[in-house]
């Protein structure tokens, strides 16, 4: 029954993260899944295909997290229009008036919006249809070693029923918010599937004592890998 558990919150964060990074079968398709901004570049690019048999608008939205609402990038050009099987370079410029000292999360969004005739043709009326990928934007400090595993760096304790994790790295932390604690049947949820750089979140736990947190992680680009145990401290 356990391991059954752990294995669907598995297989819920590789759809929860496949539909985050916008896989579609039509549309606007980036050839990426995170976009990364290196502050040391000063930009990154990003190529979209448009992937439907028709003329299309593409249109790209900058969004930025609850936590984190500072503006820190421009995209150009916000709106192009694409023809079949083309495809449009978008580039985000970083315009952060200080160095950065830690890892930031934003978002983007493609929103390809159909530009087929909607008058009604041979007795059949046409109506576009748009199709939006969500992507998340990590922004990289200039001179910050990259980190493959940055969930090993989070730090988790348990009190009275309530688990904490502190995350003291650069890094921006994904992973799937449904956690277990071992030994037993002991569980917590996170309220998202990220922890920023300096973030301290306490959540109730349930179950006795424990002595490991189990968490599923994701890579940079979004793609679970195996169970990680870290040890809880009291």
């Amino acid at each position: 029954m356990t391991t059954t558990l752990f294995n669907t919150a598995t297989c819920l964060l590789a759809l929860t993260l496949l539909l985050a990074t916008g896989a579609q079968a039509d549309g606007m398709v980036p050839d990426t899944s995170v976009v990364i901004v290196h502050e040391a570049e000063g930009e990154a690019a990003v190529s979209v295909t448009n992937t439907d048999s028709q003329l299309a608008l593409l249109h790209v939205t900058l969004e930025d997290i609850p936590e984190d609402p500072e503006p820190l990038l421009v995209v150009t050009p916000p709106l192009s229009r694409v023809e079949p099987s083309k495809s449009q370079l978008v580039r985000f410029i970083l315009q952060s008036p200080q160095p950065l000292h830690t890892q930031r999360l934003k978002r983007v969004i493609f929103e390809g919006m159909p530009q087929g005739r909607s008058a009604t043709e041979a007795g059949h009326a046409r109506v576009g249809v748009t199709v939006r990928q969500n992507l998340p934007v990590i922004i990289h400090p200039k001179g910050l070693a990259p980190n493959r595993t940055p969930w090993t760096g989070l730090t988790w304790s348990l009190k009275g029923g309530t688990l904490q994790v502190r995350n003291d790295t650069p890094y921006v932390v994904r992973l799937a918010q449904e956690l277990r604690l071992l030994p037993g049947n002991g569980r917590a949820m996170l309220p998202r599937t990220y922890v920023l750089p300096g973030e301290h979140l306490s959540v109730a736990a349930t179950g006795g004592a424990a002595s490991t947190v189990r968490l599923q992680p994701a890579t940079v680009y979004g793609f679970a890998v195996g169970a990680y145990e870290a040890p809880l401290t009291f």
